[in-house]
């Protein structure tokens, strides 16, 4: 049986590797999916594509999906800033799968592009659906267990350099991220808030709750199919 190390150092076959990888990209299409689902309800997204969001209603020469492209490509960029020689070679897959993700959110949006977003509730309902969806995704991507998305990668980067615990830095990073989505918005639109409303802090505050609740039920299934 061919074999190879993963990222704790472990040794695993080459198969199970591979059904993870699939499983990862999977989760890719639900995070991308989720994250459309929440931007179609047009009252802001999830933190971490806040600030992506502002600047694709700004900047419409590019989709949203490039845009978060973009930003991951800033937030892989400050990793290496960050850890320098502990930036590990198999953390430049970030790249190729932030394309992936930016891909799969813009094909997300053309699938919910006739999901009626003209009254309230209907905006509510789908930030709620998209927090679910994505938060579907991530579980799907932290059972996968082959990579942390830049999202996550930035904040585990600051973690470790500064010794401070994973969850205390997220928030932070959570908060500071959602500011700069907010001042980009008061400077692009008049002093007006667009892309950054309600929605986002909806996402922030299930979005935990959500992965809390699919992790129990997925982890051991998953598992099991994974390591078959």
């Amino acid at each position: 049986m061919q074999t190879v190390m993963n990222k704790q150092g472990e040794i695993v076959s080459k198969r199970e590797t591979a059904k993870r990888y699939i499983l990862f990209i999977i989760s890719l299409f639900f995070m991308g999916l989720g994250v459309a689902l929440t931007k179609h309800g047009e009252l802001g997204v999830s933190p971490i594509s806040s600030v992506a969001n502002v600047v694709s209603i700004k900047f419409t020469f590019l989709s949203f999906g490039t845009w978060i492209i973009v930003s991951n490509f800033v937030l892989i960029i400050g990793q290496m800033i960050l850890l320098r020689r502990d930036f590990k070679p198999i953390q430049f897959l970030q790249i190729p799968l932030s394309f992936l993700f930016g891909y799969f959110t813009d094909f997300g949006l053309w699938l919910v592009r006739e999901i009626p977003n003209d009254i309230y509730i209907a905006r509510i309902m789908l930030v709620l659906a998209g927090v679910i969806v994505l938060g579907f995704g991530i579980t799907l991507g932290v059972i996968a267990d082959v990579i942390l998305n830049s999202g996550e990668a930035i904040i585990k980067a600051i973690a470790d350099v500064t010794g401070k615990n994973f969850g205390s830095v997220k928030i932070v990073f959570d908060v500071l991220w959602v500011m700069l989505s907010v001042v980009l918005s008061l400077l692009f639109f008049e002093g007006r808030l667009v892309g950054t409303r309600e929605g986002t802090i909806i996402s922030a505050l299930l979005g935990g709750v959500v992965i809390k609740l699919f992790r129990p039920l997925l982890q051991k299934p998953l598992t099991k199919i994974l390591e078959k």
